[in-house]
């Protein structure tokens, strides 16, 4: 990835929220010379040891020196006016700050008094200009060494570093021109469903605008994911699978909304059930019908072969990331979360399917389940994104080379039940700590809060019940909209979710609730 200022300005979202692929040694010190920490008097120190209020030791004016300026070698008896971040000249070892001088102004210089050999230093010439001090100085006082920063050969910065602003800052000031980034998990997220068409379109009897391929885009994005939307406006299982067989090549992760009901048009359950994904109920409310699995998806011809680039492994780089992710929809507490009254409970996502990010290879992802794995409506999917061991993503091989006919690849797929808050919540549960996770992104969870509940609430029992509220001032929670899934307006006016355990069916005013911010 280029590392300037105007190529950062030109794209700036492909520069947010980067993460290192391998540690960064710094090619030159930091700084790259010695120089002043003041505005002052570069001097000699040993000019000054007498140097007292009763007896100040003056001497003559040198040319001055700013930032930015070679400087040449300070003679005995003199100072040289210097700027702040300007090169320490040869021979001087201390600088002395502008208000400690008398006067505490700077004077302009003698022509020539710095010209060895043809200029007369001494303080007492004619017309000379001079300054005075009225105490001595220790060596290097004020001085920023060359390497004080960082030394050539250092770490300058290891791999996983996020690369933020002063990680980029740091970078250009060794000279550093580019750097090897880990790439972004790349998702393919269908938002299906007959009724769905574009904002700004005119709708028909029954339409309604597709909200869910902007917010999940979005809350992708926000978990550092790169991110294909392509919507399919049919309840044909066949056009959900030629959207999926055109793009699966180019990514590491699928995401459907909708479709994932019991009802007798499900395109995404018709579509993706046969394929190895499996569909179960979650007792969670919004965001009970739920999809998870490994599936086998048949590539269009048309397709690029391997355009899913293939990471070099690098393994003298510290990889942070080889703890496995935890992820929530493939475990049996889908089915019957864990009751719990405590408000601090974890809530159904924290039990769960393990993905991991250890594995070089993103082209085939494979499934994990323990030696005692639950029935294959509960398997577990790995998705195994890059870590900091890994460099630079490489395309393999040549762009031109077409998929053969009948050619398969298998993907990660997790399907979002259609709703648009039923989505946003059940992302919010089972998919973006995981995916912050696998990008290496902090924090990787919201932050959680114990509120006080400002009005009573009923919960159905045996349904972990996630509503959304706003978090005042004073602690309190006050719940936004009711329960179903439909509010969207609800959801956009809260700052947080509110958690109710499966085991609670009633709260009074003043109880205590765990609540994760969705503000931050």
């Amino acid at each position: 990835m280029p590392i300037s200022a105007a190529a950062l300005l030109a794209n700036p979202t492909e520069y947010r929220g980067r993460i290192l692929a391998d540690h960064l040694l710094a090619p030159a010190d930091l700084p790259t010379f010695d120089n002043s920490q003041m505005d002052g008097y570069a001097v000699s120190w040993f000019d000054l040891v007498t140097a007292s209020p009763d007896d100040p030791v003056r001497v003559t004016i040198a040319d001055q020196i700013a930032a930015g300026d070679g400087a040449t070698t300070l003679l005995p008896g003199t100072a040289a006016p210097i700027m702040t971040g300007a090169p320490v000249p040869p021979g001087a070892d201390a600088i002395v700050p502008i208000e400690q001088a008398l006067p505490p102004h700077f004077q302009p210089a003698a022509p020539g008094n710095t010209d060895e050999g043809e200029s007369d230093p001494r303080a007492d010439a004619p017309g000379t200009p001079t300054v005075s001090f009225i105490e001595p100085v220790t060596p290097g006082t004020f001085i920023r060494r060359a390497g004080s920063d960082v030394s050539t050969g250092d770490v300058l910065l290891t791999a996983g570093s996020v690369l933020g602003p002063a990680q980029l800052g740091v970078i250009t000031g060794t000279g550093l021109t580019e750097v090897d980034v880990l790439r972004r998990i790349r998702v393919l997220l269908v938002s299906t469903g007959h009724e769905i068409r574009d904002a700004g379109t005119t709708l028909a009897a029954g339409q309604i605008f597709d909200s869910n391929s902007i917010s999940l885009s979005l809350a992708l994005v926000d978990a550092g994911c790169e991110v294909t939307a392509v919507p399919c406006r049919s309840d044909d299982a066949d056009a959900l699978l030629s959207i999926l067989s055109a793009h699966a090549a180019e990514v590491d992760l699928i995401i459907t909304i909708g479709g994932v009901s019991a009802g007798a048009r499900e395109v995404v359950r018709d579509a993706l059930g046969p394929l190895g994904v499996d569909f179960v109920k979650v007792a969670m409310q919004p965001g009970g019908p739920q999809g998870l699995g490994v599936a086998t998806i048949p590539l269009s011809p048309a397709t690029p072969t391997a355009s899913r680039p293939a990471f070099t492994s690098t393994p003298d780089a510290a990889p942070p990331s080889e703890a496995t992710t935890t992820i929530a929809p493939a475990t049996p507490s889908l089915s019957t979360p864990t009751k719990t009254s405590a408000p601090d409970a974890a809530p159904p996502s924290e039990a769960t399917a393990a993905i991991s990010p250890a594995t070089p290879s993103l082209s085939t992802p494979t499934e994990t389940p323990a030696p005692d794995a639950a029935p294959p409506s509960e398997a577990t999917a790995a998705i195994s994104p890059a870590t900091p061991s890994l460099s630079t993503p490489t395309e393999t091989p040549a762009p031109d080379a077409r998929t053969e006919l009948g050619a398969t690849t298998t993907l990660p797929v997790l399907c979002l039940p259609g709703n648009p808050v039923s989505a946003l919540v059940s992302f919010e549960m089972f998919v973006r700590h995981a995916l912050r996770k696998l990008a290496l992104l902090e924090p990787n969870d919201r932050i959680r809060e114990v509120a006080m509940i400002a009005s009573a609430a009923d919960s159905p029992s045996g349904t972990y019940q996630v509503r959304r509220g706003f978090v005042g001032d004073d602690g309190t929670v006050a719940l936004i909209g009711g329960p179903s899934s439909h509010l969207l307006h609800s959801y956009a006016s809260s700052n947080a979710l509110v958690h109710i355990p499966a085991d609670v069916e009633h709260l009074d005013a003043g109880d205590p609730v765990m609540v994760w911010r969705i503000d931050d």
